[in-house]
């Protein structure tokens, strides 16, 4: 998810408690079980032609989006020989992403989690952005089946939004993740060393200042928030409460809460500990500011991070100073990017595993 938020309080804790036992959701539709067939590694065997493309699109839905909003349709060609990825309109966020810059970096990150599962059941898949059309299809052809650790991690993969281990990485995990998140046309910036840290967290800090500042942001992002397990198995998108490591409680507490709870100060000194608590910064920047660069760094953004997973390191965005279009430039400048735009920026290291949030079925997202 590239827009973050994981607001946390011991004041939700109490209500909690009394009212996480009020869903009466048949077992089938409970967060548990609807999670559970969400993030499952499918047989790699008994699949083909339509079926065997629907569980490539089923793949491609496990990747991140911009509060989980899923902003993507698939169309799988008649000849089975390609699938394209399409924008979907009716699910953006114009206050935080009002170039489409999240959108097409999802797509991309789709297109990845395509491939590589493409690539496990005997496809090569190679992706193609058509600007004209806003398009990315992705070409199949017959090749040798290999199931890499990369595509082991789809179904494990998450944006960990809770305290790591503040332990730092070796040299060759570091080299690793380098590797899976660089490309001809995108460059990653990895920063270990506080100083470093520091400047960058000092951005993301002014920039949640200003989006908690904002009616029109609070109001979209809530849009997105889903408090308990029975909203969040009924939507299957949006963010899970838990996956940011809170309890449960009713919609109507939830929003009644939030405008208590989530205040520029708990959130500062929360964004604080965690990157604190983080091995590095990751910072993803395309060679161009246009959509087919936008796209790119999204693959390379979900390589990095189905590469993390792979090793047990978790990953989180602190998109705040990308977000906020008047810090991008001292980001840039801070990291001596010159007019070069900021794409991502991520943290990483140890942590535990959290719930996580759902994706629609093949069905909702297909055309």
């Amino acid at each position: 998810m590239f827009t973050r938020r994981n607001f946390t309080t011991s004041a939700l804790l109490g209500s909690a408690t009394l009212l996480s036992g009020c869903s009466s959701e048949p077992a089938e539709n409970s967060y548990e079980s609807v999670s559970d067939q969400t993030w499952r590694l499918g047989a790699l065997t008994g699949f083909n032609g339509a079926a065997l493309s629907r569980e490539l699109v089923r793949y491609a839905t496990l990747a991140p989006s911009s509060h989980n909003t899923q902003c993507w349709k698939f169309v799988i060609d008649g000849s089975g020989q390609a699938i394209s990825i399409l924008p979907d309109r009716t699910r953006l966020c114009p206050v935080v992403d009002p170039d489409l810059h999240h959108v097409f970096v999802s797509l991309g990150c789709a297109a990845e989690n395509l491939a590589q599962a493409a690539l496990a059941h005997g496809l090569q898949g190679e992706g193609v952005f058509d600007p004209a059309t806003d398009t990315l299809r992705v070409g199949l052809s017959p090749t040798a089946a290999q199931a890499t650790d990369l595509f082991k991690a789809i179904p494990l993969r998450q944006c960990t939004r809770g305290d790591y281990d503040a332990q730092p990485l070796s040299v060759a995990e570091l080299a690793l993740l380098q590797r899976a998140g660089s490309s001809n046309s995108v460059q990653l910036l990895l920063l270990t060393e506080p100083a470093a840290m520091t400047q960058v967290l000092d951005l993301i800090l002014q920039g949640n200042t200003t989006q908690l500042a904002d009616p029109a942001f609070v109001t979209e992002l809530k849009t997105w928030l889903r408090f308990n397990g029975a909203d969040a198995a009924r939507t299957r998108d949006g963010l899970y409460s838990a996956a940011s490591g809170n309890p449960s409680v009713p919609a109507w507490l939830g929003d009644r809460l939030f405008e208590w709870v989530v205040t520029p100060k708990s959130e500062n000194d929360k964004l604080a500990r965690q990157v604190r608590s983080s091995a590095g910064i990751a910072v993803f920047v395309g060679q161009a500011n246009n959509k087919a660069h936008w796209v790119e760094v999204g693959r390379c953004y979900e390589r990095f991070a189905l590469q993390a997973t792979a090793l047990g390191i978790r990953n989180a965005m602190l998109n705040q100073p990308v977000e906020v279009a008047a810090l991008r430039p001292q980001l840039a400048s801070t990291l001596g990017l010159g007019g070069q735009r900021p794409d991502l920026v991520v943290r990483f290291g140890r942590g535990p595993t959290l719930p996580r949030s759902l994706r629609r079925t093949v069905d909702a997202v297909m055309v």
